[in-house]
């Protein structure tokens, strides 16, 4: 009497092999979920301490005038999200005044090379506020104005709202 031998695996044994593949999966997906969330927190608190440090420059450039504010201007500065980005990002005077190129007269810059765009919650635009209760899930970033006399220190938001504030 001849044995006959089988060659591969039976149908338990691959089903046996699928579960636990399939168990592994759910426990190390949400794993780099999560890695991905501290990655973008990460890059965001440098982009921020990039930007702090680059407002502190301006504001030494500039009479103590913060970004976003323009000198001249009648009544109370009040900040406006592209005036910022394009003093930030342009050559400009000692008023705040801005021009692609570089020349005698703007010869301040740029601080950035481009506009910064928040990683957690895709928004680039920057709101007044002198405390963390001014964020919200529709800004980018926080920067304390307060008519240009506040400290210009700058923060972001996640998606909802609730501000990353890099020590």
């Amino acid at each position: 009497m001849t044995r006959q031998t089988r060659k591969g695996f039976t149908l338990i044994e691959i089903l046996i092999v699928v579960i636990i593949l399939g168990i592994l999966a759910a426990i190390v997906i949400p794993q780099f979920t999560n890695a991905s969330k501290d990655a973008k927190r990460s890059s965001l608190v440098t982009m921020v301490q990039s930007l702090r440090s680059q407002v502190a420059l301006y504001k030494l450039q500039h009479n103590d005038n913060l970004p976003g504010y323009v000198a001249g201007g009648a009544g109370a500065p009040a900040l406006a999200s592209a005036t910022f980005w394009n003093q930030m990002t342009l050559f400009s005077d000692l008023n705040g005044n801005t021009n692609a190129t570089k020349t005698a007269v703007f010869d301040k810059g740029p601080y950035m090379q481009s506009v910064a765009v928040n990683p957690l919650n895709n928004n680039s635009n920057v709101v007044d506020g002198t405390d963390a209760a001014a964020a919200s899930a529709a800004c980018g970033f926080v920067f304390d104005f307060a008519a240009g006399a506040g400290s210009g220190k700058v923060w972001g938001t996640d998606t909802n709202g609730t501000a990353i504030i890099p020590q």
